[in-house]
């Protein structure tokens, strides 16, 4: 039986990907074959991953396999890309290359993969836990029936989007790198809470439950950040004393000008 997908690099993101779809038996696990850069990533997912897939380390004299899949998942670090060269075979003209590589363009994908049809996608952390964000753009060639293969491949582990390229980089920063400013926002105000008297344990998950519960009543209640706010800010209260020491550090200024520097490193890369 011939490979039907093709991985390129296989961390947290690529498994996310590819394991709820050998779950549901969309594709079976002989059809995929796998490449990662290192002897020891290549020993641990023998070991430790649950599907049979075909894994190669990229030394092997098989990986040149790769490249007769009629659709890759590129998923290796953007640093890595200028390591990856094409092989032109019979078999790759115009098949699909999805690239979940930050920052990298469309244009620059079909350069460096010619005999490709590319598509770039933007997913997140949350996907490892079928709960992520997916923005996909397309290349000028791709069908329509290619278009919902691809869509697919994300659909099990996430909500996807169709966007126009530009706005790829707004995606990227707004979905991909926020779960690192929510940690950061979340340890800050656990250290609140210790500060206190609460045990970091406690305070961690005190701060997690709120933070949960309010996106449940914003979402359940279809109200307003700005309603949200005005129903726990009375005059003179605790409330309103904690939001206008944020003001005065500039802490909403210092949000924005965060997505707008990610946003800008994301477009660096293409």
């Amino acid at each position: 039986m011939s490979y039907k997908l093709g991985v390129i690099g296989f961390g947290n993101i690529a498994k996310a990907i590819i394991t709820p779809i050998l779950d549901q038996k969309l594709i079976k696990s002989n059809e995929v074959i796998c490449l990662v850069n290192s002897q020891k990533s290549f020993e641990n997912i023998k070991k430790f991953y649950k599907h049979n897939i075909d894994i190669f380390p990229v030394s092997s004299d098989k990986a040149h396999l790769v490249w007769n899949c009629p659709t890759k998942l590129l998923s290796i670090k953007p640093q890595q890309l200028e390591n990856i060269e094409e092989i032109n075979t019979k078999k790759n003209t115009d098949n699909i290359l999805v690239s979940i590589l930050a920052g990298i363009s469309i244009s620059k994908l079909e350069k460096k993969f010619p005999n490709h049809k590319c598509v770039r996608a933007v997913t997140n952390i949350p996907i490892t836990i079928r709960n992520g964000l997916t923005a996909i753009s397309w290349g000028d060639r791709i069908n329509e029936d290619e278009k919902n293969f691809v869509k697919n491949l994300f659909k099990n582990s996430s909500k996807v989007f169709e966007f126009p390229e530009e706005y790829l980089d707004i995606f990227l920063a707004l979905t991909s790198s926020s779960p690192a400013i929510i940690a950061l926002i979340v340890e800050a105000l656990s250290d609140g809470g210790l500060n206190g008297g609460l045990s970091k344990k406690l305070s961690e998950e005190l701060v997690l439950d709120m933070i949960l519960g309010t996106i449940l009543l914003l979402k359940d209640s279809k109200i307003t950040t700005s309603d949200l706010k005005n129903m726990v800010t009375s005059p003179g209260g605790t409330t309103i004393s904690a939001l206008r020491v944020l003001e005065e550090k500039s802490l909403r200024s210092a949000l924005i000008e965060a997505i707008i520097a990610a946003t800008k490193k994301s477009k660096e890369f293409s």
